[in-house]
């Protein structure tokens, strides 16, 4: 079959562009789409028409069909994000929201993302538990685009309202503490003082001298 596609040009430039297509697919970010787009067409032309098999005119619909490709990934906005690239980087993947298809463990687990390019089915782990099928999920560490590390929506939702319940409560017990001291302090200062002045004619007589017996 090798041998078969070496002296096929148009055949093996078919296979190559189906075969970066379908790496593309699996794993967005590595914008091979293009590259496969151009040699499909010029496969798929010399295929059907023989006279474009020719190997300098296969070169010249590679060229054409590549920038015409490149020009309709960079215009139209098939995947969100205008002037953006059109295939999701793995990089970027982090913070992205979707649900579980498939029940998540620290071992295995499936989960579809909303912004996953052309294949949004990703194998996922979560650091702890699990997470059931039909959960909304966010990304917490993309992993390089093959396996995610994604926690529970609502598993986030009920620390952050955890936490802004202990930050409202530590409020309140330092206000109650600050309101107590002034208080004290208060009631301290209204105290009269326990030292009374001493009146120069309460002093007792100076006792008698055995003379003056």
């Amino acid at each position: 079959m090798v041998e078969s596609l070496a002296g096929n040009v148009p055949l093996l430039l078919l296979v190559a562009g189906l075969v970066l297509m379908v790496l593309e697919a699996v794993s967005p970010g590595a914008h091979l789409i293009v590259i496969g787009v151009a040699l499909v067409g010029a496969g798929l032309l010399g295929v059907l028409f023989s006279p474009f098999a020719n190997v300098l005119v296969l070169a010249l619909l590679t060229l054409l069909i590549g920038a015409a490709a490149a020009y309709v990934y960079r215009e139209f906005d098939f995947y969100g994000g205008k002037g953006t690239a059109r295939t999701t980087d793995s990089d970027s993947l982090a913070g992205v929201t979707g649900y579980v298809t498939e029940t998540v463990t620290t071992r295995s687990g499936e989960v579809k993302l909303e912004e996953g390019g052309f294949a949004p089915y990703y194998s996922a782990r979560t650091t702890d538990g699990r997470i059931e099928e039909g959960s909304e999920i966010i990304v917490i560490d993309p992993g390089g685009g093959n396996v995610l590390t994604v926690e529970s929506l609502d598993a986030i939702g009920e620390d952050e309202i955890d936490r802004a319940l202990a930050r409202d409560q530590a409020e309140t017990e330092a206000a109650a503490e600050a309101d107590a001291a002034s208080v004290a302090d208060t009631e301290t200062d209204d105290e009269p003082a326990d030292d009374a002045a001493v009146d120069p004619n309460d002093t007792e007589p100076e006792t008698e001298t055995e003379t003056e017996r």
